[in-house]
């Protein structure tokens, strides 16, 4: 109940609710960007002072290590269990997807942590970023060999997608670019740095959140239209893989003995789904999937559910077990 209470959870519940009544309430895109270049400004900038304080330690690497680990194993599993019911495309999209991360869903996480006061990392921001490319490396790969494979068929020529063309957009893209350089500066300007950013990068930090999670609501409510005629494999994945990432992403922090916050922002990160990153990346090299599909599923179903329910969930999970 206190994370319904929440000014920016209730502002993300009015988007949704605008959204599905057909309001022409709108944020003008180049203010969303705007917002979502600040969050990530403002996490990298709390992420390196962190660090600056802490040093880097073996708990730190570990992980580093896990998180990278967990974006690899999950969009393999991710694949091959939906490749059974759907195209090697769709499933290697929807692997892509879900084996990624949601930035916003990462900051709504960490003011869930910062209102009850669990302390975790600064370098779970760096953490985000590693986990955000290998899903989309295995995706392009895996999409290679199904085209190979119905050229070979059909004895016509294709043309493979170049990873090194995605690993240079991915390790390019401006808003990781931001994260990790805003990190990079925290790091160098230290306590004094802390300082004089204060006013930008916590003071505001809120009410950004809020604004940002109001158009997050209203994109929500408009993708999920897209699953309309879709398999109902889709539907159940976007509830289930979530729930079943978190749970594999806390025996493994159990397993190594990561402390609390961290391993429930491991679980949030392990059950989250890009919206923005993969589908850009997707839309030129997965020309054969509908976006609508992933896209409806990662917006429409896993953010809301994560957003309103899942947080919590996870915390309390973490508690409990650990």
């Amino acid at each position: 109940m206190t994370n319904f209470l929440d000014p920016a959870i209730l502002f993300f519940i009015f988007g949704v609710f605008a959204g599905s009544v057909k309001s022409n309430l709108e944020i003008p895109p180049q203010i969303s960007r705007f917002l979502s270049l600040y969050l990530l400004m403002a996490l990298g900038l709390k992420g390196g002072f962190a660090l600056h304080k802490s040093g880097f330690t073996y708990e730190i690497a570990l992980s580093l290590g896990l998180a990278v680990f967990l974006a690899i194993i999950i969009p393999l599993i991710g694949y091959l269990l939906l490749r059974r019911y759907l195209s090697a495309f769709d499933a290697a999209a929807i692997a892509a997807t879900y084996g990624s991360v949601s930035a916003v869903t990462f900051i709504t996480a960490t003011q869930y942590l910062d209102q009850f006061h669990i302390n975790y990392g600064g370098h779970m921001a760096a953490a985000m970023a590693l986990m955000e490319s290998p899903a989309i490396i295995l995706a392009i790969v895996l999409a290679n060999k199904a085209r190979a494979y119905q050229s070979k068929k059909s004895n016509t020529a294709h043309e493979a997608t170049s990873v090194s063309t995605i690993l240079h957009e991915s390790f390019t893209d401006g808003a990781q670019l931001l994260l990790l350089g805003s990190m990079l500066v925290a790091l160098v300007s230290g306590d004094a740095g802390q300082k004089l950013m204060a006013p930008f990068s916590i003071d505001l930090f809120k009410g950004m959140l809020a604004f940002f999670l109001l158009d997050m609501g209203l994109m929500a409510a408009r993708n999920i239209q897209g699953l309309r005629g879709k398999p109902p494999i889709t539907l159940l994945y976007a509830i289930a893989a979530p729930l079943s990432h978190a749970l594999l992403a806390l025996f493994l922090c159990k397993l190594i003995g990561l402390p609390l916050g961290n391993t429930i922002l491991l679980m949030v990160l392990a059950s989250s789904a890009s919206y923005i990153a993969v589908p850009a990346v997707l839309r030129h090299a997965l020309p054969e999937v509908n976006p609508a599909l992933y896209m409806g599923m990662s917006l429409g179903i896993t953010f809301p559910f994560n957003i309103i329910l899942g947080i919590p969930l996870y915390a309390m999970l973490a508690t409990h077990f650990l």
